[in-house]
């Protein structure tokens, strides 16, 4: 994030900060919804404009007068962003004029007026000169902009690069390894990555749900860029209740689906059901890197010192491809054994990426086949000729021989299972194919 430009977007709730954001940077990046409150943690993507790339943050809507757990949260991103950013926009609405919560953030960016662009949204019609009520904020003239169509987004943009203080175009914060914060809702997901990152970037509160879209966390570690995408909780989809919770669950699909590597969390006071582990084969079979991280595991009473090991037999008995993934049992609230996650998602982003010569592919298969045959059929003899690696990201062989639709599915588990006691590749899925060899003419 250092590296970049910051622009945040803030305003009280359904005046378009969401429309504005998925415009500027192309996509639906962010949950829209008629719905105001929908948006409730930063959630950061890279834009450019004008040979200008920048972090752009959309933001909750700051509303007047509340006070539970999650509006108190609202108010402490909107602080933060508002602290983090080099330049700021305050998103106001024409078409229901100036209001309470807009007087309330002006009065709050008036100490940091020098980076404040006021947005005046939902300006369609460019003769109407509704916009024009909101010098009463005091913030310098507002900037007439219409979200859904692009009417002016050019000019507001122009506008929000010239206060970069003149410097030249800055190269974007790309990261090393995305990282996808997935589980079931209320398992302690942002509490993970608060922890990690050291700041209270994502809102925690004790209900269930507090996070809708999937949020974006740079965090420098080891000379490499993580990238934490923490998102809400996957359900059910017979839980699935309303529209806003099934956007969020495309979002953490997707998430997965953006991912180098995805951090399952569970609760170890609840252990695991079957949505979790649903979850932990959906990234698998999407070629993502696994880790399983158990959280809450100060909470366990009655643990026995093979209280983890035991309860790792009984999920790969349900699931055999948990045996190529590393568990952590953590707490993310006391901080025990945090730091590992950095550590394993660096190990199985490098696993995910390693490249095995072919000599040694070819010297390993023919150690396994010495060991166990392909299984035959008199007068069908199925026969490996040879294999090499064929792609990474995830790891991907190819092994050549006469007949791939007669070697069945046991046999391709103990060529995979050999890969991995040999290479390791732990956390990584490794996918294998069988080819046929092309015939001489």
């Amino acid at each position: 994030m250092s590296t970049a430009r910051t622009v945040a977007l803030i305003g009280r709730p359904n005046v378009g900060k969401s429309t504005l954001f998925n415009r500027i940077v192309g996509g639906r990046r962010a949950i829209v919804h008629n719905q105001p409150g929908v948006t409730r943690d930063r959630h950061f993507a890279e834009a450019d404009w004008a040979g200008h790339s920048f972090w752009l943050v959309d933001t909750g809507g700051w509303l007047v007068g509340e006070s539970d757990a999650v509006s108190r949260g609202i108010r402490v991103q909107v602080e933060q962003a508002i602290a983090e950013a080099d330049v700021i926009v305050l998103m106001v609405d024409v078409k229901t004029g100036v209001h309470p919560a807009d007087l309330e953030v002006a009065d709050l960016l008036r100490r940091v007026q020098d980076r404040v662009v006021v947005a005046a949204n939902k300006a369609d019609d460019p003769a109407d000169q509704a916009f024009l009520a909101f010098y009463e904020l005091g913030l310098g003239d507002p900037q007439p902009v219409s979200a859904a169509t692009g009417k002016g987004s050019g000019d507001l943009l122009d506008l929000i690069v010239s206060r970069f203080e003149g410097a030249g175009p800055l190269a974007g914060a790309e990261s090393d390894i995305d990282v996808a914060v997935v589980g079931r809702p209320n398992v302690g997901k942002s509490s993970l990555v608060n922890r990690l990152v050291g700041a209270d970037r994502l809102i925690v509160a004790p209900e269930a749900g507090t996070t809708r879209d999937a949020v974006d966390t740079p965090l420098r570690y080891e000379g490499l860029t993580l990238n934490f995408i923490d998102t809400a909780g996957l359900r059910k989809r017979l839980k699935v209740k309303d529209d806003i919770e099934f956007y969020s669950t495309v979002r953490t699909e997707r998430a997965i689906q953006r991912a180098d590597v995805s951090v399952l969390v569970i609760d170890a006071t609840q252990g695991i059901g079957a949505q979790d582990l649903r979850i932990a084969q959906r990234a698998w079979e999407a070629g993502r890197g696994l880790i399983m991280a158990v959280n809450k595991w100060d909470l366990l009473e009655d643990k026995e010192t093979d209280t983890a090991m035991r309860g790792r037999r009984e999920l790969v008995e349900r699931a055999p491809f948990l045996a190529r993934v590393p568990f952590i049992y953590l707490s993310a609230l006391t901080g025990q054994r945090v730091r590992q996650v950095l550590q394993r998602i660096v190990e199985v982003a490098e696993a995910r990426r390693r490249r095995i010569p072919t000599a040694e592919v070819n010297r390993t298969i023919e150690e396994l086949v010495a060991k166990n045959q392909p299984p035959q059929k008199p007068g069908r003899e199925s026969r490996l000729f040879y294999g090499s690696q064929i792609g990474v990201e995830p790891p991907t062989f190819a092994v050549v021989c006469n007949r791939p639709d007669a070697i069945p599915e046991s046999y391709r588990r103990y060529l995979v299972n050999g890969f991995y006691d040999r290479w390791g590749f732990s956390g990584a899925p490794l996918q294998l194919r069988f080819r046929r060899k092309r015939s001489k003419r």
